[in-house]
């Protein structure tokens, strides 16, 4: 379908690379006065390797550019074309650059001196393995800074989804979209595929007519030759090089905030997103200036497996959030915290993950606090802590629920639980519940401010708080109780307890229904519930509940089918836990066109351990080609036990 074949514009685009020097990898842009501000060295320490999931030997060389020529080609469901990467030696005598590739067919290797090619460079390509993918390994010349790789992306890439037209609500045109979070940037172009590693990059892409490409940096107009051009001046991980492709239109929520999406839900998401502005500003105000320039969403097809994720300048989201009532904006506010903990300052390895999600989680509630109310921010605490004691008694093993992920994790996923999300937040709630907020969140601030655009460790930040904290109050906290938030298993004692007046109110009209047997004596409190209150409600539901229970709530309240997808995904688990059958063809529609992991992962699991093992199967079989590479391989796991 593109207009230009892959292979013959890769050869061409070689040719040229010989004959004429590098291509300019430099979009031009207009810097903003933020982005003046950048630090582009880290604090001066010694680099060393701590990041298992990489081939990378970023301890020796680092690349700091990287450029993308690209076409996106629907028809072979690849990327084809040249990556050009600039880099830097930390160790003068190293006379190797190591990459990361999975899936990556490589067809050429130049070396450049400045602007001059050098030559056509030997590489090796080691044997792949399932989780890291295979080592690319270059040799360099003494003067060697750049150099330029031609490459085809892999049909199966773990992190691009190629969805066909009869998977998207407009049935006339495909959509590509990408999730490269943990490490699976290196399925869509040979990078350092380390949080450790930063850098600029640019990229020109090439696509079907009627289709526009977004991607993690600004915007790019097409050009008279068909081509769209894109520039991230400021220094990201891998991990947060987004692209997406698609039938996509754009609303405007003020000058540097917008929506994309399909026309279907476009302005559906715009009014539900509208207080994204509110959220900024409730940011700036705590932690600091904006220093990404524009800030816009999209909404992703439903097969997205994630509530959003947090590309700089563009976060991806879920339909599910569209409620139609802002009930579920806090995922907005999450994404955009990340502008400040993850993305400005981001973990060093997926061992502290804690760092950008629990971090996020913090802030986010902050934010949500600021914009509508401390009862609001407490129920969501409330609910965080319910979520976080299951994660906690489910977990495989005690170090898995220590913030400092262990070194021996299988897999970047392991690190991505609420141990990181909840168990964080409440870290830093504990801070602040020592220090006291005038204390904390001016320190909070500064690190930010201290460490921007700088990859970090779980030890930097103790150490940081320290050196900071303690001379203000120093008996506010005992080494062995950051010891045991940090090091140690489980929730410590010294945990906050969030408790919700609503919350409480919930659970009195629950025990009056549920000792009276009058569904009308609920009735007359759950109409005026919020979305928070039904799925406390629903969590906490009896363990004891019999199916005319269940019916008469489900036909009091129409919890089957429910529009809004957090209360329909907790009154499914209450469904399959109790074998409530109305709800199943209904569950099975869910599970059909909702590819949200939060939701999903959790409902085979139940399927599988309530003796819906082969109607799981079998449903799954039919849904499984309509969701993305990484919940297909998290499911696959579930059902195999």
């Amino acid at each position: 379908m593109t207009s230009i074949k892959p292979i013959l514009l890769s050869l061409a685009m070689a040719g040229f690379v010989a004959s004429c020097g590098k291509p300019d990898t430099k979009t031009p842009e207009t810097k903003s006065s933020t982005t003046e501000t950048v630090k582009t060295e880290t604090a001066a320490r010694k680099i060393t390797k701590d990041d298992k999931f990489t081939y990378s030997n970023y301890d020796k060389v680092q690349v700091t550019h990287l450029d993308l020529n690209l076409d996106v080609n629907f028809d072979a469901k690849v990327l084809d074309g040249i990556a050009t990467i600039d880099f830097k030696r930390i160790d003068p005598s190293a006379d190797t650059l190591v990459l990361d590739t999975k899936g990556l067919l490589i067809r050429s290797v130049q070396l450049f001196n400045g602007d001059e090619a050098e030559v056509d460079s030997s590489y090796t390509l080691s044997d792949a393995d399932p989780t890291m993918g295979a080592k690319l390994t270059i040799p360099l010349n003494d003067g060697t800074d750049s150099i330029a790789i031609s490459y085809r992306t892999s049909p199966e890439a773990e992190g691009l989804q190629w969805l066909s037209p009869e998977q998207t609500a407009g049935k006339e045109k495909p959509f590509l979209f990408s999730q490269a979070q943990a490490i699976n940037a290196r399925t869509m172009a040979p990078v350092q595929d380390t949080p450790a590693v930063r850098h600029t990059y640019s990229a020109t892409l090439r696509v079907p007519d009627g289709l526009t490409p977004l991607m993690s940096a600004s915007q790019g107009e097409k050009d008279e030759n068909g081509e769209y051009h894109f520039n991230m001046p400021q220094p990201i991980p891998s991990y947060l090089i987004a692209i997406a492709v698609g039938d996509v239109k754009f609303k405007a929520i003020n000058d540097h905030i917008g929506v994309y999406a399909e026309d279907y839900i476009l302005d559906a998401a715009a009014e539900e997103f509208s207080e994204t502005p509110q959220m900024e500003v409730a940011n700036e105000r705590l932690y600091g200036p904006y220093l990404w320039d524009r800030y816009d969403l999209i909404v992703l097809p439903p097969s997205f497996p994630y509530g959003g994720m947090e590309n700089p300048r563009l976060s991806f989201l879920t339909p599910t959030l569209v409620a139609g009532d802002k009930s579920l904006t806090n995922v907005v506010a999450h994404e955009l915290a990340h502008s400040w903990s993850g993305n400005l300052v981001t973990n060093s390895s997926w061992r502290d993950a804690w760092l950008n999600e629990g971090f996020t989680s913090y802030v986010e509630n902050r934010v949500m606090e600021e914009l509508y109310g401390k009862d609001r921010a407490v129920m969501e605490q409330a609910l965080d802590m319910q979520g976080l004691k299951r994660a906690i008694s489910e977990a495989k093993r005690p170090e898995l629920t220590h913030l400092k992920m262990p070194e021996d994790m299988k897999h970047p996923d392991e690190a991505f639980t609420l141990v990181s999300y909840i168990k964080g937040a409440n870290f830093l709630f504990f801070l602040e519940d020592r220090f006291g907020r005038e204390v904390f969140d001016p320190a909070l601030k500064a690190w930010f401010d201290d460490h921007a655009f700088q990859s970090v460790t779980t030890e930097d930040f103790i150490n940081y708080m320290h050196a900071r904290l303690d001379p203000i109050d120093p008996d506010a906290v005992t080494r062995e109780e950051i010891n045991a938030w940090v090091y140690g298993p489980g929730l410590p004692e010294t945990a906050r307890q969030p408790k919700s007046d609503a919350f409480a109110k919930v659970e009195a009209a629950t025990q009056a229904w549920f000792e009276g047997g009058n569904i009308e004596i609920l009735q007359s409190d759950a109409t005026a519930w919020s979305t928070h209150e039904w799925l406390h409600f629903l969590n906490g539901l009896p363990e004891q509940l019999s199916l005319e229970q269940l019916n008469a709530l489900d036909t009091a309240f129409s919890l089957t089918g429910n529009p809004n997808a957090e209360i329909a995904f907790a009154w499914y688990m209450q469904a399959i836990k109790h074998d409530y059958e109305p709800a199943f063809a209904p569950l099975e529609n869910f599970l059909m066109t909702v590819g949200r992991g939060k939701f999903i992962y959790r409902l085979y699991g139940a399927l599988q351990n309530n003796d819906k093992a082969d109607w799981a199967a079998r449903v799954y079989g039919n849904a499984r080609p309509g969701y993305h590479p990484i919940a297909q391989r998290r499911i696959d796991a579930i059902l195999e036990g």
